[in-house]
């Protein structure tokens, strides 16, 4: 640790604890946590096309879902979630404490007597949105199954075909408010609290998109317009939601305690690694948000004693880091960032320890 903090300048990382009110670079500076830094970190680093703050940010620090405490004690730049291809990140000595710097590189070009910036769509993103897109524009969860009964649902198409798919004309029945596109879904997997059997939602499988024509009665006819799979009888139709998708995750930990568990693997995987998404059996109700970040403990192996013959659980290890992108009431669908181990099914997850805070100038 000597050698490293004399070849960086003496530098060990500070990270600001911004989440807390009124916290600011002064009193970043004035924490300090050892171990903190990686210990293969560079001196600079430039960023490029296909980065992501995360990723980023791992580079430097050992817990790499604290960079938003980083960039939010930045004065200097408006947005410091803005990062662009070009822009370089640096590790320098304030004031015998070290820091982390940002350089503005092909993110602003410097034309006299303005400054013309990159448009906001080429900065680089906070995580890798590919792998949870189609989790945050489509894929839906009913908190009571009772309210299936409600919805609108395929009976029937042309030409009596039993599967659709894009071009085709369906024939739904049921109460459909508005007169624009709709969404086609399946039920899919029934999530339960494996520990009091408590219902926490009923998955709806997205297979495609329909546009509305008309109506009789109570008989809808619509025309899919995209499918993702067959379009079935029995299928249900909701209007699409009207809501944000949300692109802008900053990794924090709960404010409060939060202790849960795996549920599922959407698509029936077994095992589990970085970049997949999975179900928690905790949600909204538990406090958890967007951007809550969670550590993975890997279930200890049963065994049997040698002696007594009983089965015993043995203790657990950490095995990785799971991020929250779209909580519902009861439980959650989370993005794996990092994993050590082979995650599975009924792993616990709870709070991350905080262990380190860092400034950045």
């Amino acid at each position: 640790m000597r050698r490293r903090l004399g070849h960086l300048g003496q530098v060990m990382v500070l990270l600001a604890t911004a989440l807390v009110a009124g916290t600011g670079a002064a009193q970043a500076q004035g924490l300090s946590w050892e171990g903190s830094l990686q210990r293969d970190a560079p001196e600079r680093y430039t960023v490029v096309r296909g980065d992501t703050l995360w990723g980023i940010s791992g580079r430097f620090l050992r817990h790499p879902w604290q960079w938003p405490e980083v960039w939010q004690v930045n004065p200097q730049i408006r947005n410091p979630h803005l990062i662009y291809p070009g822009d370089v990140v640096y590790l320098y000595d304030c004031n015998g404490r070290p820091c982390l710097g940002l350089e503005r590189g092909q993110g602003e070009v410097r034309l006299s007597p303005g400054v013309r910036t990159t448009p906001h769509r080429e900065a680089i993103e906070p995580i890798p949105l590919e792998a949870i897109q189609h989790f945050l524009r489509e894929h839906r969860i009913i908190d009571d199954p009772d309210d299936l009964d409600a919805l609108a649902y395929v009976v029937g198409a042309d030409d009596h075909r039993l599967v659709s798919g894009a071009g085709d004309r369906l024939y739904a029945r049921g109460h459909l408010e508005g007169n624009g596109r709709v969404g086609l879904y399946r039920v899919g997997e029934r999530y339960q609290d494996a520990t009091s059997g408590e219902l926490l939602g009923l998955e709806l499988e997205h297979v495609g998109q329909a546009r509305r024509e008309r109506s009789q009665d109570d008989i809808v006819v619509l025309e899919v317009t995209t499918s993702r799979q067959e379009v079935r009888n029995d299928d249900i139709v909701l209007p699409l939601e009207s809501r944000e998708l949300i692109t802008q995750f900053y990794p924090r930990p709960p404010e409060g305690e939060v202790d849960g568990r795996i549920l599922a693997v959407p698509g029936g995987v077994r095992f589990i690694g970085r970049l997949q998404v999975v179900a928690l059996d905790r949600g909204r109700r538990d406090g958890l948000e967007p951007g809550h970040v969670l550590r993975v403990e890997q279930q200890g192996e049963l065994v049997s004693d040698p002696r007594t013959n009983e089965a015993l659980r043995l203790p657990g290890e950490q095995a990785g880091l799971v991020m929250v992108f779209r909580p519902y009431e009861k439980m959650s669908y989370g993005l794996v960032m990092q994993a050590t181990r082979t995650l599975a099914v009924g792993d616990r997850v709870h709070n991350p320890r905080r262990a380190l805070g860092t400034a950045l100038r």
